[in-house]
């Protein structure tokens, strides 16, 4: 018997079509970049966190450092035993050394920076030579003294050629001199005079700190009595002494008998500078 005639079963069809497959590689291809990308961020992230936190263990270890340094130069300190205070001292010290190396080193770097610049030299090196002169300066002034005919309550003075008078910062005003920068300043005074036999009270010398508001204040004081001499070159007071001035403070001398006063070349004067 012939047996039926059956055809070869086909192969099912695959049920993936191309275009399913080509968005899952690209779905995939974006998911790797994205990937390394985030991974790429999150380096430098954690690479500037790692940085900040060394930055910030340095200054704690350098606060550490200091608080031992001062706990050291107390007795306290110096007493402990869990301190190794002559080690840290050393190292302190070693420090400021190298401290002081870079800084003796740093007005070089300055110069030759300096040197750079060609745009202004000449104004430059005016500039310089000019905040140098006023560095040079004294703070002072010496005066001498101005005859008057009258009597008046404040002596008053005149500039010489060999006395100082920094006019930027000490002013002269009817007899006073006005001081402009805060400080101690030595003050000094000495008046020539002439007596009278017949006078037996003694001729005293005044400096005054001017007060416009209040009393004037006494800084110094010198008296001398009736001297048998008839000259006046040798009766003469002279005094002076360390104060603190303020900004805009005045100065002034004044004596009991104006009139008195011997006005000979070098006999008398008053004069400041600031220490």
């Amino acid at each position: 018997m012939n047996e039926p005639y059956s055809p070869a079963t086909s192969r099912p069809v695959s049920s993936t079509s191309p275009s399913t497959m080509k968005m899952f590689m690209g779905f995939l291809a974006v998911f790797i970049v994205a990937q390394t990308i985030g991974t790429v961020l999150f380096c430098l992230y954690l690479h500037m966190k790692m940085d900040k936190m060394e930055e910030v263990l340095s200054l704690n270890e350098d606060y550490i450092f200091l608080r031992k340094v001062q706990k050291c130069q107390t007795a306290e300190g110096q007493k402990s035993t869990l301190l190794d205070c002559e080690k840290i001292l050393k190292g302190f010290q070693d420090l400021q050394c190298k401290d002081g190396g870079t800084s003796k080193g740093q007005p070089k770097f300055e110069m030759q920076r300096g040197h750079e610049h060609h745009e202004h030299p000449h104004l430059m090196h005016k500039n310089e030579m000019s905040m140098a002169a006023e560095k040079r300066q004294p703070i002072a002034a010496h005066l001498a003294g101005q005859k008057s005919y009258k009597t008046v309550s404040v002596l008053e003075w005149k500039t010489t050629m060999y006395g100082p008078m920094n006019n930027s910062s000490i002013s002269y005003q009817e007899g006073k001199l006005k001081v402009k920068e805060a400080g101690l300043y030595y003050i000094y005074s000495q008046v020539s005079f002439c007596t009278k036999a017949a006078t037996s009270a003694p001729f005293t010398l005044y400096i005054y700190l001017y007060l416009p508001m209040e009393e004037d204040r006494l800084l110094l004081k010198g008296l001398d009595t009736h001297s048998t001499s008839t000259a006046c070159d040798l009766q003469s007071i002279r005094e002076g002494g360390v104060f603190k001035l303020r900004e805009g403070d005045m100065v002034f001398v004044n004596v009991t008998d104006s009139t008195r006063v011997n006005y000979n070349h070098g006999s008398t004067y008053f004069g400041i500078f600031k220490l």
